[in-house]
């Protein structure tokens, strides 16, 4: 891996949280609470749960526990993460990224739902790409590449003209598996071997290419 780099695409899927938007302020208070009430440990739980849909975090946290149950515990968390913005803010760099975006072939590619991924999104002061893939659109989370597929299908771009913005592991290895090249955002994506890796979206620059496509200045 290197932090310098260009890359040339016909499409960039974008993943929210960690990625655009910073919400680790809320993630963390909602799922220690979660952590706490299944006598799990908090730090322990945060290991596995960025990047995933909830309960396909809680099936493995809570292997023995039914799907039901996971789904309806899933439920009670979506809506409690979403009326709490508390500590939303934007990844530094996102609002001039997104708005780099103009005429380039872009999605969000999200485990959050449609109501989840609209208020963070308002929260950050962020605009939502034209595509959105959310927890509603697919029918297996991240790791699994399906949301990603999708994205690259809904743009009309072949997956391997595709770049995926990610900060989690279970992202990175979904945009991997989809056939794509990934660029690791933030400070857990290192570790789980993207393409390049930057601190935040201020270290990327879109240069607009030939027939449409676009290069990404790296670094």
């Amino acid at each position: 891996m290197t932090a310098t780099a260009v890359l040339t695409a016909r499409a960039l899927l974008l993943d929210m949280d960690g990625t655009l938007v910073n919400s680790d302020a809320v993630v963390e208070r909602i799922w220690r609470r979660w952590a706490d009430r299944h006598g799990l440990d908090g730090d322990e739980v945060l290991k596995v749960v960025h990047g995933r849909q909830g309960h396909a975090s809680m099936a493995v946290l809570l292997p023995h526990r039914s799907k039901e149950q996971n789904l309806a515990d899933n439920a009670r968390m979506l809506a409690e993460e979403t009326s709490d913005m508390d500590g939303v803010v934007p990844v530094p760099g996102a609002p001039e990224f997104l708005a780099s975006l103009l005429g380039v072939a872009h999605a969000l590619v999200t485990s959050a739902d449609v109501g989840l991924s609209t208020a963070r999104m308002a929260a950050a002061g962020l605009p939502l790409p034209h595509v959105r893939i959310t927890a509603e659109s697919v029918g297996a989370s991240k790791p699994d590449p399906e949301g990603f597929l999708k994205g690259a299908a809904e743009l009309g771009v072949a997956p391997a003209d595709c770049v995926v913005f990610e900060d989690s592991g279970a992202g990175i290895a979904a945009g991997r598996a989809a056939g794509m090249r990934v660029v690791g955002v933030g400070p857990r994506a290192g570790i789980h071997r993207p393409d390049v890796v930057v601190r935040d979206l201020t270290q990327v620059r879109v240069e607009p290419a030939e027939s449409g496509a676009v290069r990404l200045h790296i670094g």
